[in-house]
């Protein structure tokens, strides 16, 4: 009996979360293997060719491209993603467990998109350019919500900041210029930023409710002045573009050249911004202050660090970030106003951070992965594959769903996120 307990306690032991995790990986990673292979493999033409571009038109080197067979492609990628769920299955690298999933799930892609484009030429260049430009506003959201939580201040309000600051940047810009309006996104995103700070620090309401109101009230109030003052005014909805600023002999290197170094400053702001976000976070004294706020406010309260002036500067920097990422949608993306033009990329952000796991550098791989989720429903629809448009247009959402439940691994959030905190 004893032999019993002591085997069957061994095997629970051994079945941790990280295992069984690690088991439903590999099971995924095959059977998308079997898909791979029936799907882009033997429903097929042996003799179908794909052609990805990897220049574009305006480029200074031409004609850079690659064509590959499409079979053969697909039962290749069979293979490889086999190869991989044998070994997550085995459990010998349970530490690669996401670097494994991430390789394989850009060999299903890879698939995927060969067979979409099969018998067309697809601009791959194009479609990683698209992508980095379509993650800026979800990574800006991202990062406010990150500037926020670290502090264990929960920000729904990331949609509501981002198409006030859309609207105001409008606005302003239509009147006096792009770079007015730019600043009058940056105040607005500042100031429901505040809003946000004084609801949930000082009066200490629910933050999420706060949030809400706060989406609610600027979804309504965009969408009133819109319809009276944008419709009746057209000329107030002509705020001008800041336009691309390649930087020289960077942007002409080829492929990385027009995916990385051709774009608009809200581009490189955003690159930037990471990078100074990671570098204060973790090699500052604000940093470790925020930190320490948000993991454990009591303790940093008896060591001297004012809690409450902490959350009120984070959450108000995260606001003038989200008003950044506005701006980048009225004044760069889109140079116009459309009501509700945002479509839930706010929430989207919010899950980009639980994605990222509330670091900066995690943030931006996870906004370049909604960003290619993004880019792949308008570049399928331009290559007429046929999947219906409407899931096309879920795709977005489906990734942000399946990153939610938790397929990517268990994140953790700040350990007072959320949290009110009461001076004694």
């Amino acid at each position: 009996m004893t032999d019993i307990a002591i085997s069957a306690t061994e095997v629970e032991a051994r079945t941790t979360p990280e295992q069984r995790r690690a088991t439903i990986v590999g099971v995924i990673l095959v059977a998308l293997a079997g898909f791979v292979f029936w799907a882009f493999g033997l429903n097929v033409a042996g003799d179908l060719d794909s052609t990805f571009k990897l220049s574009l038109p305006t480029d200074r080197f031409q004609g850079i491209e690659w064509t590959v067979n499409t079979q053969l492609l697909g039962f290749v990628v069979a293979g490889i993603l086999a190869f991989l769920g044998g070994v997550v299955l085995r459990r010998s690298h349970l530490k690669w467990t996401n670097r494994i999933l991430a390789v394989g799930m850009v060999f299903f892609v890879l698939a995927f998109l060969a067979w979409a484009a099969g018998g067309k030429s697809f601009s791959f260049v194009g479609m990683l350019r698209s992508t980095v430009i379509l993650s800026v506003p979800v990574t800006l959201g991202a990062l406010t919500g990150l500037m926020c939580e670290r502090v264990a201040i929960i920000n729904i309000a990331i949609e509501g900041q981002l198409l006030t600051a859309a609207f105001v940047g409008t606005i302003l810009g239509s009147a006096f210029g792009p770079w007015v309006g730019l600043f009058g996104a940056l105040v607005s995103g500042a100031l429901l930023g505040a809003v946000l700070a004084v609801l949930s620090i000082k009066y200490r309401v629910d933050q999420i409710i706060a949030g809400v109101v706060i989406n609610i009230f600027a979804l309504g109030l965009t969408s009133f002045l819109a319809s009276r003052v944008l419709a009746e005014a057209p000329h107030f909805n002509e705020p001008g573009r800041f336009t691309p600023w390649p930087i020289p002999i960077l942007s002409d290197i080829p492929i990385l050249g027009p995916v990385f170094f051709d774009h608009s400053f809200f581009v490189y702001g955003m690159f930037i911004l990471v990078i100074v976000i990671h570098f204060g976070l973790f090699y500052t004294r604000w940093g470790l202050r925020s930190r320490s706020v948000g993991e454990h406010p009591e303790a940093a309260d008896t060591v001297g660090i004012n809690v409450y002036r902490t959350r009120y500067r984070n959450v108000i920097l995260g606001g003038l970030i989200a008003g950044f990422g506005g701006a980048f949608i009225t004044l760069s993306q889109v140079p116009r106003f459309e009501e509700n033009m945002t479509a839930g990329i706010g929430f989207i952000g919010l899950a980009a951070m639980i994605f990222g796991r509330w670091m900066p550098f995690g943030v931006l791989g996870a906004g370049l992965v909604f960003g290619f989720a993004r880019g792949l429903q308008t570049k399928l629809g331009i290559l007429g594959a046929p999947i219906p448009s409407e899931f096309l247009s879920m795709t977005p959402y489906i990734v942000t769903i399946i990153v939610v439940a938790g397929v990517v691994g268990k994140a953790r959030p700040p350990a007072a996120d959320g949290q009110p905190y009461i001076k004694d």
